[in-house]
């Protein structure tokens, strides 16, 4: 009974964590499975965007402009490592991990200490109806701007824009030959991914209160168990499955979070635990994807038969 009562205590910080952190999994959905281009910029982007944002209140900025100004942040962030990549021709996760480096060094550098308390300022959020303390109005936020932005991706998916960037991830060489300027499309993307990325880090650094140098540690590894989570349950094979799964998979993900709380795990076990649910999450679609193809060749041996 006290199990059940503290996983129910905990469903509300979960579902804000869901709908903040879903952001991070649309940023690494797109890279990931729209551009094909394995980026990690996510991970400072996010911390990024939170420092901006916090920087930008500080100096008297509306909340609205500084998560705009966070987000704006994570833009250029992600263009810096399409840039890098096109120019010096390396590895993609290098360039992600050489600007996320560089991010760290550069977030001290905007708030001018590795973290800023932000409870005397306004935020987004202290607009809300105060409802004695609970959590409904926050995850009501949330989940209109999640809708907002996933409604958006996918309709920017299905222009012609958006078509010439899924053309890239499938077959650069093809959509070269098509007249389509891959470099820019792919600046463009990885953009846009830590766009995300960096507007979820504003958020959540309005929503917390504080921002945070540190606050990134981890967030990949997050938002990749989000994403095959929801693709897990949904699918990937439609584009509304594509943007859906992020979003689904990050709210059940924070969810079992909540329940490995309850149980009696620490949250310095947290990373262990999400660690090995990616690891179990992987193993079980490399299972999946191994049972038609073995039943194909059971069929092609009776017809050979």
């Amino acid at each position: 009974m006290n199990l059940l009562s503290g996983f129910i205590g905990l469903v509300p910080v979960g579902m804000m964590q869901g709908l903040t952190y879903a952001l991070i999994a649309i940023a690494i959905m797109i890279p990931f499975r729209i551009l094909n281009f394995s980026d990690m910029t996510g991970e400072g982007a996010f911390p990024f965007g939170a420092c901006v944002c916090a920087k930008l209140l500080m100096v008297g900025l509306n909340p609205v402009a500084a998560l705009l100004g966070g987000a704006l942040a994570g833009f250029v962030a992600g263009l810096v490592t399409g840039y890098i990549h096109e120019k010096a021709k390396i590895n993609t996760l290098l360039c992600g991990i050489l600007v996320l480096s560089m991010l760290y060094s550069v977030n001290i550098r905007v708030m001018g200490q590795p973290n800023s308390a932000l409870f005397a300022f306004p935020s987004i959020f202290s607009w809300l109806p105060d409802d004695g303390g609970g959590y409904l109005p926050r995850i009501v936020m949330l989940a209109v701007i999640d809708i907002a932005i996933g409604a958006g991706v996918l309709w920017f998916l299905g222009t012609q824009h958006g078509l010439a960037m899924r053309a890239i991830g499938s077959s650069p060489s093809m959509a070269k030959a098509q007249g389509i300027n891959v470099k820019v499309y792919t600046l463009v993307g990885l953009g846009l991914a830590n766009l995300f990325a960096a507007l979820g880090g504003a958020m959540l650094a309005q929503n917390q209160g504080f921002a945070d140098v540190n606050m990134g540690f981890g967030v990949l590894v997050n938002g990749l168990a989000a994403l095959l989570l929801g693709e897990a349950v949904i699918g990937n094979r439609s584009m509304t499955r594509q943007v859906i799964a992020p979003v689904l998979g990050s709210i059940i993900y924070f969810q079992l979070i909540s329940a490995v709380l309850a149980i009696g795990f620490q949250p310095s076990d947290l990373k262990l635990v999400t660690a090995l649910f990616v690891l179990l999450t992987l193993l079980s679609m490399a299972a999946r994807k191994k049972r038609p193809a073995s039943g194909a060749r059971k069929k092609a041996g009776m017809v050979v038969s």
